[in-house]
């Protein structure tokens, strides 16, 4: 049988190759990631990103909050907050009552290379709430930082007044902002296909497999010339 050379294979492949490296960010500009508020939880050593999402997580009486502002691309590599006192630094001063419990709240803004455009963040704070003994971390962020503000979507926006506008919008390589994808309203935390920087969205692995479509379907064209 005689071989046949197909000269549209070698344009072909590489067009492939080149849209499956776009869905992965190879050599194209990619989202560094969102700015937002994160929540963690703090052992009394470590500070632990939180599973919950404030308006859920309930505190002990005891316990140390934090929120810090940042750009992050998702729970890995989300920026902690920079102090991490312990309860009695907060606390100490605040006694025990009964129907009610002790949540050391912290909040670090972060730094001006996370901050929105015009904005300056405020200096880190950590403050003791004395809540309700059902009362949530949200209600505690409450108690020491108003003003607080949410979107509809019940995602945590700002602290304190700040900043003073957007919402865990999505920041690009080169600085811009773009709307944020809505989160759960359970977590207050972006959806996980989202927040997973190494998923490649359905819409790109759908481009993929057209072009993978067209270019069988040209190999089958060009063997038909050949014939």
């Amino acid at each position: 049988m005689r071989r046949v050379r197909i000269p549209g294979r070698r344009v072909v492949v590489p067009l492939v190759a080149a849209v499956l490296l776009a869905s992965t960010g190879t050599g194209t500009a990619h989202a560094a990631g969102y700015r937002y508020w994160s929540f963690w939880e703090n052992d009394g050593t470590t500070w632990t990103y939180a599973t919950q999402g404030p308006a859920l997580a309930r505190p002990a009486d005891g316990t140390v909050n934090g929120f810090r502002f940042a750009v992050s691309a998702d729970s890995q590599d989300a920026a902690k907050p920079r102090e991490a006192p312990d309860f009695a630094a907060v606390c100490g001063s605040t006694p025990a009552k009964s129907g009610s419990k002790r949540v050391a709240v912290v909040v670090d803004p972060g730094t001006e290379a996370d901050a929105p455009d015009g904005e300056k963040p405020p200096a880190p704070r950590a403050e003791c709430a004395r809540v309700d003994a059902d009362a949530t971390s949200a209600d505690a962020l409450a108690a020491v930082a108003k003003p607080l503000r949410y979107n509809g979507d019940a995602l945590l926006c700002g602290i304190t007044g700040y900043p003073k506008s957007g919402c865990g919008e999505q920041i690009s390589a080169d600085g811009a902002a773009s709307p944020a994808p809505t989160p759960s309203r359970a977590t207050g935390a972006l959806p996980k296909d989202d927040a997973d920087g190494d998923t490649p969205s359905l819409g790109i692995l759908a481009g993929a497999a057209a072009v993978l479509t067209l270019a069988t379907a040209a190999l089958w064209q060009a063997r038909r010339r050949r014939a």
